[in-house]
């Protein structure tokens, strides 16, 4: 399987380079290794996070396309779904099959059919539209739930400013 997902991977960052996709950038960290990818989202307009510039991580399971990668944002962001440690936790993540806590559909888990693609959209739709009902950060979604123009605005605005002081070092 490893010659084969290292095939795809190699052919998604063709066509991500080829047809950028609105909202992110993508490359790998090394050159060597197309398993291990950095990316760059762009906060989305009309949003809290808009302007600012989170780098994240993308490793991918040697088996990809039958499991997931694991995302890790390296900018610090503070989001209901986004551990303190930048964990990113959203269903297309989670390992394909049936939630043992019964939460998610299995269709809403990671299917073989997803991409980088697919995979970035998601999560910049998440940065707009946070889900609450499964936190991954219990104190954002807090802040998020009972104070979302207070203390929460006031955090990310904080993140959106250090993300772009990151950027432009």
């Amino acid at each position: 399987m490893t010659e084969q997902s290292a095939l795809l991977l190699r052919k998604q960052l063709a066509e991500l380079n080829k047809n950028p996709v609105e909202g992110f950038s993508a490359g790998l960290i090394d050159d060597d290794d197309i398993y291990q990818w950095e990316v760059v989202v762009i906060g989305p307009q009309d949003t809290l996070f808009e302007g600012g510039f989170y780098k994240a991580h993308l490793n991918f399971p040697h088996d990809y396309p039958l499991r997931p990668p694991k995302m890790k944002f390296i900018t610090e962001i503070w989001h209901p779904n986004v551990a303190k440690n930048g964990d990113v936790c959203i269903s297309i993540l989670h390992e394909p099959g049936e939630d043992k806590f019964g939460y998610e559909k299995p269709e809403e888990r990671w299917l073989p059919i997803h991409t980088v693609e697919t995979i970035m959209i998601s999560v910049i739709s998440m940065l707009a539209d946070p889900n609450g009902d499964s936190p991954a950060n219990v104190d954002a979604a807090k802040e998020w739930r009972e104070d979302p123009n207070g203390e929460f605005k006031r955090k990310v605005a904080r993140c959106v400013r250090k993300s772009q002081e990151m950027a432009f070092d």
